[in-house]
């Protein structure tokens, strides 16, 4: 990633504020990206999975078998499946097969469990079928939870799961969370600390369900990692890795320099980030064609 790029990036990003109402922040965060065009060759449909609301994201052409259930980032405060439908579907569209976009209920009016409860409850009613994840920042570690849960109740587990910088240390015991915090244009130590405190509540953030990535991962799918290194959710990535490895996971990482928070969201601005996601792609289509 150039210095240039680095610089388009870090202008279309600015630092949350710590004590912001989270309707307001709710307002911002969809006022941005709700409304990103996705292609003429997508179509939404509303439907609920698993008693949840969900968007259908159907992309013309991508019929394949398989589906991708699509967790969306914002750090369990902020999100929806619209916002969620922005990788959703160039994900669906390079895989050639549909993606559903889920909209799990948001902290402080659900609060842990209740993401993780929506989440497996759609995934439950997918099990069986030939089913990948994926997920962004909150919705990575929801991801990671989700297979957890699954695995907990005995479901047949999905084909494989790609985490875009995902949030899976909810006790915020990362180095980078403080090392990297100079370099992330968006992210430090007080808004993550302020949005954990939301979601987790009264619940115990170091839970495996809460912060996934102190559990025991043996026997879950391949994973597919990406992490830039200007975001303070580095450790929280690379630390999945060795203890994905050490439980005896197939996992992949890629590392991007230079390159911010889900920059998968530059794709078209970025070569690295249409670079990330078309391995991505091709590491779903290889798991789903098993």
């Amino acid at each position: 990633m150039s210095r240039e790029d680095r610089a388009i990036a870090r202008q279309l990003m600015d630092k949350g504020k710590v004590g912001q109402p989270h309707e307001d922040l709710r307002a911002d965060f969809n006022g941005r990206f709700s409304v990103l065009p996705l292609g003429d060759d997508v179509t939404l449909t509303p439907r609920t999975l698993g008693g949840v609301p969900a968007l259908d994201v159907a992309v013309e052409g991508a019929q394949g078998d398989g589906v991708i259930l699509y967790l969306h980032g914002g750090a369990y405060v902020v999100g929806n499946a619209r916002t969620g439908a922005n990788l959703a579907a160039p994900l669906a569209r390079r895989v050639g097969v549909p993606a559903v976009s889920l909209d799990y209920r948001l902290a402080p009016e659900d609060p842990f469990p209740a993401a993780v409860d929506d989440a497996l409850a759609a995934y439950r009613e997918l099990a069986g079928q030939n089913v990948a994840l994926a997920g962004d920042s909150a919705g990575g570690g929801l991801a990671l939870a989700l297979l957890l849960a699954a695995r907990r109740e005995g479901l047949p587990l999905p084909a494989g799961a790609v985490l875009f910088s995902p949030w899976t240390d909810l006790t915020l015991s990362g180095a980078s969370i403080d090392a990297r915090a100079d370099f992330d244009p968006l992210f430090a130590r007080e808004n993550m600390a302020e949005s954990a405190a939301l979601y987790v509540s009264e619940a115990d953030a170091g839970s495996e369900l809460a912060s996934p990535v102190l559990a025991d991962l043996t026997g879950l799918p391949p994973l597919l990692i990406q992490v830039g290194t200007a975001e303070v959710l580095l450790d929280d990535s690379l630390r999945l890795v060795m203890r994905a490895a050490e439980c005896e996971v197939d996992v992949s990482l890629d590392v991007v320099a230079g390159a911010p928070h889900v920059f998968q969201y530059f794709a078209g601005m970025m070569p690295e980030a249409d670079e990330a996601l078309d391995h991505a792609a091709a590491f779903l289509k290889a798991r789903l064609a098993r």
